[in-house]
């Protein structure tokens, strides 16, 4: 269950970005201010998502899963942001295809272990376009934190 490890300082409602860079330096920013990660890791965020983009499209609505090596990582996180208008992604397993993206969901995970099932766990969750579209239009951290919980508690 992610919702019980969300951080709601770590969650941002209608981010006013206009490039990937500024989505990792804002969201980056916030888990490195509160310790979560190194200051290496905004960085290292933009370094992997060259290499291995995290774009995707979830039945037209765009999601990046933004995350790197654990070894900027001090204690795992989940930050999200709905975003004010789309920036572009790539789309992961592609070179080129680009996704505007609306939500993003970065992550710092500590163990190499649970990096594929953090990003299960989260796909479990934004799969269903009614729950990714009730985050999008959330209006304060704490009701993002909420609609995850509904969503995986089956309601």
């Amino acid at each position: 269950m992610i919702w019980s490890e969300l951080d709601s300082r770590l969650i941002t409602v209608s981010l006013d970005v206009d490039s990937k860079d500024g989505i990792m330096e804002t969201m980056g920013g916030r888990f490195v201010e509160l310790g979560y990660c190194k200051s290496s890791y905004i960085q290292a965020l933009k370094d992997r998502e060259v290499e291995f983009p995290t774009g995707i499209d979830i039945d037209g609505v765009g999601v990046a899963m933004p995350h790197t090596d654990v070894s900027h990582v001090n204690r795992a996180g989940i930050g999200i942001a709905t975003l004010k208008q789309p920036v572009t992604f790539v789309h992961m397993a592609t070179d080129d295809t680009p996704v505007p993206v609306r939500v993003v969901f970065m992550l710092a995970v500590d163990d190499p272990g649970k990096h594929l099932e953090k990003i299960q766990d989260i796909l479990a969750v934004i799969q269903d376009k009614k729950t990714l579209e009730k985050i999008m239009t959330a209006e304060n951290p704490e009701e993002v934190i909420n609609i995850i919980k509904e969503k995986e508690s089956g309601k």
